[in-house]
């Protein structure tokens, strides 16, 4: 076959005809291997087998934003996680959004749940829950349902829960 001929779209009896070498004709033939046992298909499935209702729900989507990777001027829907890792700019709804230390978010953010270990700042709306660790910075309008801020993390700017009201501090 020539380095020209293309091999996928060739017709089918155009192939060439191996011819069989003397040396290996002339040794006796290999035994034939038994056929194949008949094969039952697979059992009906039913109602009440957990596996099966398991593996026909759609897998979650995830999307990863590695380390060193700058994702800018996007709208991100239909992610259930999104993770951070390196740098992103965007407008995004989704079920939740994770900040690893070494990202950090810009932008518009509507989620259940947000956990920031990483550098964030503009919009937030955490609808169930904000979790800022050790490491987070959390900076613009933000609103939550619940917040979680570990010693050392910081939120600052138009802090408030989801109904708008600004939490009162209270002394021990």
């Amino acid at each position: 076959m020539k380095y020209t001929d293309n091999l996928f779209n060739r017709p089918r009896d155009a192939r060439v005809p191996v011819r069989p070498d003397p040396i290996l004709s002339s040794r006796p033939p290999l035994a034939q291997p038994a056929a194949p046992a008949a094969v039952s298909p697979p059992p009906a499935p039913t109602p009440s087998n957990d596996a099966t209702a398991a593996s026909s729900a759609p897998a979650p989507s995830r999307l990863t934003v590695g380390p060193n990777i700058k994702l800018r001027g996007v709208e991100i829907d239909d992610c259930d996680t999104l993770v951070v890792e390196g740098r992103v700019e965007a407008t995004m709804v989704s079920r939740e959004i994770q900040i690893a230390e070494t990202g950090s978010f810009s932008g518009k953010v509507d989620v259940d749940v947000a956990e920031i270990r990483g550098a964030f700042q503009g919009e937030m709306t955490a609808r169930r829950r904000l979790v800022i660790h050790a490491s987070g910075r959390v900076n613009g309008k933000i609103r939550y349902g619940k917040v979680n801020v570990a010693e050392g993390g910081e939120m600052s700017g138009d802090v408030g829960t989801i109904s708008g009201d600004t939490p009162t501090v209270r002394a021990a």
